[in-house]
């Protein structure tokens, strides 16, 4: 098969994930349990030729362990991050809901939430670069679980289920420079697996 092909993958545990928080891209780092996740993960990822990541804490570190294990390096590029929650980063879904009545359960989002075209253009920006750098390549992007959405929902495969830490989608460019999306990928035992609530 040519063209490239990537696995996005979701970070490991967070301590806001943990805690329940919304995070877009304020910056908490890995739990125990997500830095156990990330060394679980790498064992089971292999055929890998290069490591992307988001520059957030909790993606980079979830990269480099998972990089380490493969004996290479990554490359940090902003554009992975997660969205911008605006006024919902670091609060809990019971905060928004007193806060914001009825905007979760409607879809609605706040001023200042980064809409899903913002997201979408700055995720295909960067895969097409990644393309560019690494033709024929298998590369792991480790990135947010709203990237993953977006790209999923853009690509037409989007079932509307949360993503547990280390899951996520492969995709490929094809011969004309388009990406097919794949299959959803678990990189965790069952017992090992969490799932954050917020995206």
């Amino acid at each position: 098969m040519t063209g490239t092909h990537v696995l996005l993958v979701r970070h490991g545990q967070s301590t806001w994930n943990a805690d329940g928080r919304w995070q877009g891209q304020a910056d908490p780092p890995l739990t125990d349990v997500g830095e156990r996740q990330a060394a679980e993960a790498a064992v089971r990822i292999g055929g890998i030729d290069s490591v992307w990541a988001s520059d957030l804490e909790r993606a980079r570190r979830t990269a480099e362990i998972v990089a380490e294990f493969l004996g290479t390096s990554v490359h940090v590029d902003e554009r992975l991050r997660e969205r911008h929650a605006g006024p919902w980063q670091g609060l809990t879904r019971d905060e928004i809901n007193t806060q914001w009545p009825g905007y979760l359960t409607e879809g609605r989002r706040p001023d200042g939430y980064e809409p899903d075209d913002s997201v979408l253009a700055r995720a295909l920006t960067v895969l097409d670069d990644l393309a560019r750098a690494h033709p024929d390549d298998h590369v792991l992007v480790v990135t947010h679980g709203g990237i993953v959405r977006v790209l999923e929902r853009h690509l037409g495969g989007d079932d509307g289920e949360l993503l547990p830490n280390l899951s996520g989608r492969r995709i490929h460019a094809d011969g004309d420079g388009r990406w097919v999306l794949g299959d959803r990928v678990l990189l965790l035992d069952e017992g090992s697996v969490t799932v954050p609530g917020q995206l």
